[in-house]
């Protein structure tokens, strides 16, 4: 269910939990899952025009999977409804 024109997910290969049941230990594998996205995102040619970077807790935040995985959205203007 893509939410934007580019909606990617990037999806560790060690099998973790999401993000309620992470640990301190967990902390590098998170930081190297967010600047892979930035990396994604360089190649992509979209870090100029930006990008959203989203992870998504609960079934009240949308999440669907049950493990680690960040939503990279980008391809289409943000609009901030008040």
């Amino acid at each position: 269910k893509p939410k934007a024109p580019i909606h990617l997910l990037l999806v560790p290969k060690i099998h973790r939990g999401p993000v309620n049941t992470l640990e301190p230990k967990d902390a590098e594998l998170v930081g190297r899952l967010i600047l892979k996205a930035k990396e994604v995102a360089q190649s992509l040619g979209i870090s100029e025009d930006g990008y959203r970077l989203i992870f998504n807790i609960g079934r009240n935040a949308g999440m669907e999977v049950e493990h680690l995985h960040l939503h990279l959205l980008a391809g289409k203007p943000l609009k901030f409804e008040f």
